[in-house]
């Protein structure tokens, strides 16, 4: 799968720039969003090729963004990675069951994110 357009959402500012910076040698688009709202109108019009999710965040969170995601036809085809400070078991188990491929704990590693991209 070719890699051209990816959504980062967070609430933090300070954590969606480290997601950007981890993302800055792929010379792929970086779509960003602040609230799970915004990450599902983003999705939907941008259709972008995967999409990086934190969970904790207000209105909307991104367990909610995330089924919303999956749940749509038009957006169901796109994979999302959470990257949050939940990552215990449960959360990761719980993640998967809402439609998520992964969870990547915060704090991680440029590293972490890119061996994700590999994997698609």
């Amino acid at each position: 799968m070719s890699i051209n357009t990816i959504l980062i959402c967070d609430d933090s500012q300070t954590d969606l720039m480290s997601l950007r910076n981890a993302l800055s040698d792929t010379h792929c688009r970086l779509i960003t969003a602040s609230d799970g709202d915004e990450a599902v109108k983003k999705a939907k019009s941008e259709q972008p090729d995967v999409i990086f999710l934190d969970i904790v965040m207000p209105g909307m969170d991104g367990y909610d963004a995330c089924r919303t995601i999956h749940d749509d036809p038009e957006t169901t085809h796109i994979p999302v990675f959470f990257v949050s400070s939940n990552s215990q078991r449960a959360d990761r188990v719980w993640a998967q069951m809402q439609g998520a491929r992964d969870l990547i704990a915060k704090p991680y590693e440029a590293k972490d994110i890119l061996d994700i991209l590999a994997t698609l």
